[in-house]
This record gives structure tokens, C-alpha cells and sequence, in this order.
């Protein structure tokens, strides 16, 4: 079998790790001669939408799948060789398309209103309200292309600030905590969803999670309804995430992505079967794995730089995964998945490693 994926990160090197066990070869289209999937496939080095890389990666692939969202659109769209299907990514493209989305499937958002010229924010703002946040439409992530405004006056200094670029104002959702569900569809329409994640964010990036999320009570069936709805709604193929808010009433989606996630790196160690294998079944009509976590896990996002690997593996049920990248201020360099028989043993090892981790990061 053999598997083509457009993107060579970090989500890349895991898809084609996963996929050898099952006798899955992957090659890899990337336009980074240093990409981190170099270590685990074969690249194409050129750009994601230059056509005769496209046509050879796909003459040689059964299937084409991608590792991020901002694929461009043209180089995808009509191909019935890629899935998930292109039209989800032409939704999670843009985050006014992506709210719509939810709400035409009876899926909770914060309150919004598009901004596509400075003269929009006095009407937005009204019909908003205040604090909110202003977001570009397009290629925000990691907590990039955004700024909190509370008035008129820093509404248009962020406009500005974002580079006048159509944007959305979304109002400040008053929530308890973060939650992802993580879901996979196959061909055949059928569905498997993992445990909720509970998500904790610094500066718009994901620092930690631990999973099953606690104190759920109806939420993980909420978050299933929510998550079969989108995969229905757009006839999919593979993993699909979903982060939500968890408020007083209904749960509300932030966004989605139509791909494997950082939530559901535990998945790897704790699940039955990973995220990622899961992806690559799925998307080569294979039967589905189970989606179960046997024990609670825990995961930490590496940012900026590493702490000494020996210091890391010196704590018990720890699982290291480095990605190989040039460390930088904000970057994901590797996660560290965390273990334990219990979920107290786990939080306290989960302790251990943030404060490892915070002493490196940059």
C-alpha cells in the first residue's frame, strides 16, 4: 500500500510511522529540504501546489492525504484522490466559513461577525459586544492573527496591525475549561470517536492535555453527536478535531481540523489504536481500530527547545518523541507522553514534566 501526503511535519514523520507496521509506504510532498519527515519517507521537494510534483506524488500514491489545513485550496479541490474531502478544508480555511458551518449543523458558537473593512468593526463590535476578539479569516493558528479589543479605538489599531485582510470578530466565550474531540470516519460510514481531551493553553499555543478530560458527566456523548454531525455533514474520510468550549449550557466549537491533531498525540502510547494509524486506515479503506484509552495519559508539548533527554526519561512512565526541528521561540519541537496507572499518578508525573519543561522553554 502506499500513501501520499502533502506536508512533511511533525503530523507527516507519525502518519508514515504509523502506516509501517502496516506495510504502508508513504512519500511525502514538501518544499523544506530540512523537513522532519525526511527521517521516516521519501519527499518530493517542491512547493504543495506545483502540478508535475502533484501528478507524480499522486501516479505513485493509492491515496493523498495532507498534515495541515492551509494546503493550498486550487492544488486539491475536485480530486477524488484526496481525503479528507478538499471542501473540508476550503471550511476550515477560513474562520467565518468554519462558524457558519457549525451553526447551519445546530453546533453552538461564540457570537460573530465578519469585518471586511474598518468601517464593518462599529457594527460588529455593536453586534458582538465587548471584550471580543478579532481574528484574520485565514492562516491564523498557534494564537497568531488575533488581538483581543474592547473598544472601537483598538478595534481599528488591530485591523491595521493585522494588515486590513477580511477578518472576524468573535466575542469572548466565558468558558470552564478547553475540550477536543478527536474522531475518525471511515468509507464505509463508520464511526469511532476518542475520549475528550482537556486542553490547557498559554500565548494561543497548546501546552498540555490530559485524557480522558475529568468530571464529564454528558459531555463525551455531546461532543460525539457534534463530532458524527460534521463528519455526516461533509461525507468524510479520516480524523477529524473538533476543540471546544465547555460552558454553562450546550458546548461550543472554537474550531476544527480536518486532520490529525496535537490534542491526540497520547493517542500513540494510550489508545488502543493511535490517531494517526487510525487516519491511515480510514483513508485506505481499512477497518477502523478501537479508539479506546485503557489508562488515563497525559501529553506536553515541547516549545522553543528540549530539556536534557536524560532528565526527561528519568521520570517513570514517560514516553519522549522529538521531532528534530531547529529550535526557535513558540516552535513545537517534540511532545513527551506521560503514563500511570491512575489518574493522580498521572497528574503527578504530568507535574514533573511542565516544570522540566518550563525551565527550558523558550
Amino acid at each position: 500500500m502506499r500513501l501520499g501526503i502533502i506536508g512533511g511535519g511533525q503530523l507527516g514523520a507519525m502518519l508514515a510511522e504509523a502506516g509501517n507496521p502496516l506495510g504502508v509506504t508513504s512519500r511525502v510532498l514538501d518544499p523544506q529540504p530540512a523537513s522532519c519527515v525526511r527521517r521516516v519517507a521519501d519527499c518530493i521537494e517542491a512547493e504543495y501546489d506545483e502540478p508535475r510534483a502533484l501528478s507524480e506524488l499522486s501516479d505513485w500514491a493509492q491515496i493523498l492525504t495532507y498534515e495541515f489545513e492551509n494546503v493550498p485550496l486550487d492544488a486539491v479541490q475536485g480530486r477524488p484522490d484526496v481525503v479528507p474531502p478538499p471542501e473540508a478544508l476550503h471550511i476550515a480555511q477560513d474562520r467565518l466559513h468554519e462558524k457558519t458551518f457549525f451553526q447551519e449543523h445546530g453546533v453552538g458558537t461564540a457570537p460573530f461577525a465578519p469585518v471586511s473593512r474598518v468601517q464593518d468593526l462599529q457594527e460588529a463590535l455593536v453586534q458582538v459586544g465587548t471584550p471580543a476578539i478579532l481574528k484574520t479569516r485565514r492562516l491564523g493558528y498557534d494564537g497568531k492573527g488575533q488581538a483581543l479589543v474592547n473598544n472601537v479605538e483598538e478595534a481599528r489599531a488591530a485591523f491595521e496591525e493585522l494588515g486590513g485582510v477580511p477578518c472576524i470578530l468573535e466575542g469572548v466565550v466565558d468558558f470552564r475549561r478547553e475540550l477536543s474531540v478527536i474522531a475518525v470516519r471511515a468509507r464505509n460510514g463508520d464511526v469511532r470517536v476518542y475520549p475528550l481531551a482537556e486542553n490547557h493553553h498559554r500565548g494561543g499555543i497548546l501546552r498540555w492535555s490530559i485524557t480522558p478530560a475529568p468530571n464529564l458527566g454528558d459531555r463525551q456523548d455531546e461532543a460525539a453527536s457534534i463530532a458524527v454531525r460534521l463528519l455526516e455533514a461533509l461525507d468524510y474520510v479520516g480524523v477529524l478535531t473538533v476543540e471546544l468550549f465547555d460552558v454553562d449550557g450546550p458546548l461550543v466549537a472554537n474550531e476544527m481540523a480536518p486532520r490529525v491533531h496535537n490534542s491526540g498525540h497520547h493517542t500513540i502510547e494510550g489508545a488502543v489504536t493511535s490517531q494517526f494509524e487510525n487516519h491511515v486506515r480510514a483513508v485506505l479503506d481499512l477497518p477502523l481500530g478501537s479508539t479506546d484509552v485503557l489508562l488515563p495519559v497525559g501529553m506536553v508539548n515541547l516549545i522553543g527547545a528540549e530539556p536534557p533527554l536524560e532528565a526527561l526519561l528519568a521520570i517513570e512512565g514517560v514516553s519522549v518523541h522529538r521531532y528534530v526541528k531547529a529550535p526557535r521561540p513558540g516552535r513545537k519541537v517534540g511532545h513527551v507522553a506521560v503514563q500511570g496507572p491512575d489518574r493522580t499518578t498521572v497528574e503527578q508525573r504530568l507535574a514533573r514534566v511542565r516544570e522540566l519543561v518550563a525551565e527550558h522553554e523558550q
